[in-house]
């Protein structure tokens, strides 16, 4: 494959704006899209599957090329690649394949090998067992994208075949997750006038499992009290068939803007936003709700093979910080179900501590008000989707 120098210059620029100055990979890559239009199709996807391969392989990149030098690291990645050589810039002078193989080869350190950081490679052995090296190997394979269709608007088959007629080939999953669907191709979804109509959302099917989890009914009273953008919140909606309410609640108004947005293309008249600026917002809806959503803040650590650079910013002292916010969530929020009512907490991580082990803690100290009805344990290297886990929990 020919490549241009600007396009690398870009990658480079990139890479740099990431780990020099600790730019979020995905808005990065939404600049310098946005900055070059005339880019084509084949020359965006070059850039970003680039960037993100490179942040994702950073570590093993770094100690085979024996240097941070981001142009000498696009070389042995892009011969690691399988392409056969690389342009003879002088930047690129004395790297070759069998160099390559031959540094490759004395790498044994398991965090090197699966391109993670000591702390949470040994970390991931600590809490998951020797399967985490297993679970490493997924979290390095590039995401599927999936499709939650939005059945307020349109049913899955009759989706399959509008998409079919945008180019876009989309197949269904499993009879588990009714509205979810896989796409055959990855393919930029968000130009077609399917996805402007409001007829789907792009979600994990993972992710999909969470808000079903809740049993919600049409009529009830819904708190989703974690919400962000509200992709959980817009799902619930579509699983209440829009009658009841749903209370979305978040600690950024940016965030709930965007779920206005998004409600609107949805048909979803059923959620009212609510900015969590004080703990008078929580109070005054104490026993209120049916059912409540907690997808609390944790370390994503389930989800790095969409957010591969989450890798290199994720530290102990932060997951101990969040542990601590998940259960102040979790104690605190939990009040607004009704007696009666069901509660989920929720988390894109794959460890026990901030996972089972909070909600054994909680069952421990409140288990005269609350029970554990059921969890749910999603794993990238068992079911292909992201890493997840689920507590369905019953107030008495």
């Amino acid at each position: 494959m020919k490549i241009h120098r600007l396009l690398v210059e870009q990658v480079i620029y990139a890479l740099e704006e990431i780990f020099e100055h600790g730019q979020y990979a995905d808005k990065v890559i939404e600049r310098v899209m946005k900055a070059n239009r005339k880019w084509g199709a084949r020359d965006r996807k070059f850039f970003a599957e680039t960037v993100y391969e490179i942040v994702r392989w950073k570590r093993l990149l770094i100690e085979i090329t024996g240097e941070e030098d981001w142009w000498r690291v696009f070389g042995v990645y892009f011969l690691r690649k399988g392409e056969e050589q690389l342009p003879n810039w002088e930047e690129f002078h004395g790297l070759s394949l069998p160099r390559i193989q031959e540094r490759e080869k004395k790498i044994t350190n398991p965090a090197i090998l699966q391109s993670m950081p000591d702390w949470m490679y040994e970390r991931g052995l600590k809490e998951i067992g020797p399967e985490f090296d297993q679970v490493a190997k997924a979290l390095n394979r590039p995401a599927e994208v999936f499709l939650r269709v939005n059945t307020l608007r349109i049913q899955p088959d009759e989706l399959i075949k509008k998409l079919a007629e945008e180019d876009i080939q989309a197949e269904k999953v499993s009879p588990d997750l009714p509205v979810a669907l896989r796409l055959k191709e990855r393919k930029n979804v968000f130009v077609t006038d399917a996805f402007k109509k409001g007829f789907f959302e792009v979600q994990d099917a993972a992710s999909q499992m969470v808000a079903a989890l809740l049993d919600v009914e049409p009529g009830h009273r819904v708190v989703d009290a974690c919400a962000g953008a509200g992709g959980k919140s817009l799902h619930i909606a579509a699983l209440l068939k829009n009658k009841g309410k749903i209370i979305s609640l978040d600690i950024h108004e940016w965030k709930l803007k965007e779920l206005k947005e998004r409600a609107r293309r949805n048909g979803v008249d059923v959620i009212e936003t609510r900015v969590i600026d004080s703990n008078k917002v929580i109070k005054r809806m104490e026993e209120s709700a049916d059912r409540v959503l907690l997808d609390v803040p944790c370390s994503g650590m389930g989800v790095l093979r969409r957010n591969p650079d989450s890798k290199w910013k994720l530290s102990n002292d932060e997951i101990t910080r969040l542990q601590q916010l998940q259960y102040e969530i979790l104690t605190g929020y939990s009040q607004m179900t009704k007696k009666g009512g069901r509660l989920v907490y929720a988390t894109c991580s794959l460890l026990p501590s901030e996972n089972e082990q909070q909600v054994a803690k909680f069952i421990a100290e409140h288990g005269d008000k609350w029970s554990l009805v059921k969890e749910l344990h999603l794993r990238p290297d068992r079911e292909g989707f992201d890493g997840f886990y689920a507590a369905l929990l019953q107030r008495h």
